[in-house]
């Protein structure tokens, strides 16, 4: 019988990846201290990413601009530009494409790779293709990339993670049999474990990767559940393959390509306060949300909608969601079961976060026609609406309560994923 080829799947993970697009599309600010981040004037000064040599001044993603700029008062402040940053990851993922047809995005800056067949086709070692892959996307794009290589996705990401992002090379290769440098890393290397995961697992005893992948499975099964005091099996055995560098899922260049939602968010400039100012809001959100909806050809049958209050220390506010009577991708549907939402459970404290998704969407191909009421007509009407905005611009055409000065459509418009376009 033939012997089955074992998998080589890589990892590619872009370094510090907003920062270094930046540093790209502008050579001057090469040898200089960089950070990305948030808008200050509207309380979102937040560090998205920050080159190496911001870094070294102890600069961290997610701390507050002003902190980063207290430890590096030189550094270039960026303003996010999403549509650049989304450009150069389909770049890299067209040049990964080029070495294997199996490419399957993990994030905006990291990507999977199985290479199995493509060494036999280069003729060439796993260490090999990962530097010409390195080469390439260096040469193409101007971003460095570190490529962690395992037998499966897990350990790929391990590797880089905890040994290829802090090397020379930015390459390294992790399998199975050689687990010790892993397992003698405290359970918050391992990919999956946070610091409240951590936190059960260290009153239990369990403080590196080894102590968690040696100890028998239905022994953390037994010693877990009476921790937790309820049944968690499945998350046990999940963290016990982790720790033992098992997984078997391939890689799935459309892991992706059945989405499940359509949501925005928007983080306020001031608190909000009065209902009128926070449904101006919602109803914004729900006219992006359903225009998407239209343009991707779903409608929805959930509507989930939340908001945050302003004291991060003491967290408040609600994240519900509420079924349709029947499929929509009207703004005016969703706005008002957004509404309802807010009526049930807003509890009239500030708000600083709203977020709005319209869930289990299926195709609207196959569309009930209204007997009663006026859903026909708003359908009509919202299409039409679109095509003048696909024409003329997202801010040719809006409601009406848009004009008021508690509006965050402008800003809105200007941003894909949260961040400015």
């Amino acid at each position: 019988m033939r012997k089955r080829q074992q998998r080589v799947i890589f990892l590619a993970d872009c370094q510090s990846f907003y920062a270094s697009v930046e540093k790209a599309s502008h050579p001057a600010y090469r040898t200089k201290p960089l950070v990305v981040s948030g808008d200050p004037s509207r309380r979102s000064g937040i560090i998205l990413a920050a080159c190496p040599l911001a870094k070294a001044y102890g600069v961290t993603t997610a701390e507050p601009l002003w902190q980063a700029q207290q430890k590096c008062p030189e550094v270039i402040v960026t303003r996010p530009r999403m549509s650049a940053y989304i450009r150069v990851s389909l770049a890299i993922m067209s040049i990964l494409e080029s070495y294997s047809d199996l490419v399957e995005p993990f994030s905006i800056d990291e990507q999977f790779v199985d290479v199995t067949a493509s060494l036999s086709h280069f003729n060439c070692t796993p260490a090999e293709l990962a530097r010409h892959i390195q080469m390439r996307v260096r040469e193409e794009t101007g971003i460095y990339t570190r490529i962690g290589i395992g037998r499966n996705k897990i350990l790929a990401k391990m590797a880089c993670d905890n040994f290829a992002k802090k090397n020379e090379s930015g390459i390294y290769e992790l399998d199975e049999q050689h687990l010790d440098a892993l397992w003698a890393r405290p359970v918050n290397s391992m990919f999956g474990i946070g610091s409240r995961t951590m936190r059960h697992l260290a009153r239990l005893g369990i403080h590196t990767i080894g102590e968690l992948a040696q100890t028998p499975l239905g022994e953390l099964k037994r010693k877990m559940k009476r921790h937790m005091k309820k049944n968690c099996d499945i998350w046990c055995e999940v963290l016990w393959r982790t720790a033992n560098g098992m997984d078997d899922s391939p890689v799935t260049p459309d892991a992706f390509d059945g989405q499940k939602g359509i949501g925005r968010q928007t983080t306020l400039p001031v608190d909000y306060h009065a209902r009128e100012d926070i449904d101006v809001v919602l109803n914004e959100l729900s006219m992006l949300i359903c225009e998407r909806a239209r343009a991707k050809g779903y409608m929805g049958t959930v509507v989930h909608a939340g908001a945050q209050g302003a004291d991060f220390d003491r967290p408040v506010g609600f994240s519900r969601q509420l079924k349709l009577p029947e499929p929509s991708q009207i703004s005016r549907e969703v706005y008002d079961a957004a509404k309802k939402l807010f009526d049930t459970h807003w509890d009239g404290g500030p708000v600083r976060k709203i977020w709005i998704s319209l869930g289990e969407l299926q195709s609207d191909e196959v569309y009930q026609p209204s007997l009663f009421g006026n859903r026909d007509r708003l359908r009509h009407l919202e299409l039409t609406m679109d095509g003048i905005r696909h024409l003329f611009g997202p801010a040719s055409v809006y409601f009406g309560s848009s004009l008021r000065n508690t509006s965050q459509l402008k800003f809105l418009n200007a941003k894909i994923g949260g961040h400015y376009k």
